[in-house]
């Protein structure tokens, strides 16, 4: 996908940079095994093994590209997207509003079959640990890997139906969106171009929570990384984000994305709120 050169921001005024650059966490190589360790939700941060490093990268602005920007190729897209939800840290009102629009969303823009909701994650930047929430993720990464994916699978949906919808495609994308009535000011989310990934960028992590060890791909620098990111984020925005495709066809199965530190942010900005929903949409 073509650099920005010029851009023209579809948020209010005032306008945004073409580009910004920030530093973001990235392997540096794998002489160290990197391994995630998650505590349970509320009860502190989570703790990284791994030889990582922040580099500065050039993070476009991807708003100018609504309308080339592709699940099967840059495994990112913004939609538009208003919901009836209330208040998000009701938890009965994300089960019972949020969830069924997800689906619906997921199935308008994918022609999936059936979808699964199975999980969502709120991050607060203010005191979100405090509160009961997780903070913003800053480490190059994607939520799932060739084995997890599939295995998530077959802990989500009965064993008969599982190793059915295994047989044909399934993809896991992650929806996330701002949950404050602000535009989001600080700790934006950075995508990079999934064609400019290369299979060696991607070193599976141990991601390992008191009860259970998954894993995950995080990243492995490369200065051929393209990063975008949609400024200023609103209530009625989400991005789709394609963590895992069961296709190897070509079109992109996994992605990396991370948290920085926008520096064109106000000098006070408002703290990021966001929820991540995780689904798995199945073709028959």
């Amino acid at each position: 996908m073509p650099s920005v050169q010029t851009a023209q921001s579809t948020a209010a005024a005032p306008p945004v940079a073409d580009w910004v650059e920030a530093g973001v966490p990235y392997l540096a190589d794998l002489s160290i095994k990197p391994v995630t360790y998650n505590p349970p939700i509320g009860t502190g941060v989570a703790r990284r093994e791994g030889n990582y490093r922040d580099f500065k990268v050039r993070i476009h602005n991807a708003r100018p590209l609504l309308k080339d920007l592709s699940l099967d190729r840059q495994a990112f897209v913004l939609a538009p997207h208003e919901t009836a939800v209330r208040d998000f840290y009701d938890k009965d009102e994300i089960k019972r509003v949020y969830e069924p629009e997800v689906e619906a969303l997921i199935k308008r823009r994918t022609g999936a079959s059936k979808v699964v909701v199975f999980d969502y994650t709120i991050r607060a930047a203010d005191h979100g640990v405090e509160r009961g929430h997780r903070a913003p993720v800053r480490s190059v990464h994607n939520d799932y890997t060739e084995k997890s994916g599939p295995q998530r699978v077959r802990d989500l949906l009965p064993p008969d139906e599982a190793e059915a919808r295994l047989k044909k495609r399934f993809v896991e994308i992650n929806v996330w969106r701002n949950v404050a009535h602000d535009p989001v000011e600080m700790s934006p989310l950075g995508f990079v171009d999934s064609e400019s990934i290369a299979p060696r960028d991607l070193a599976v992590c141990d991601l390992v929570y008191a009860d259970r060890t998954g894993e995950i791909y995080v990243g492995v620098y490369n200065a051929d990384h393209r990063w975008y990111y949609f400024p200023r984020m609103t209530r009625d925005e989400a991005v789709l984000i394609k963590c895992y495709d069961s296709m190897k066809d070509g079109r992109a199965r996994f992605s990396l994305h991370s948290a920085f530190d926008d520096p064109t942010s106000p000098r006070n900005p408002k703290p990021r709120e966001s929820i991540e929903t995780r689904t798995f949409a199945f073709f028959d």
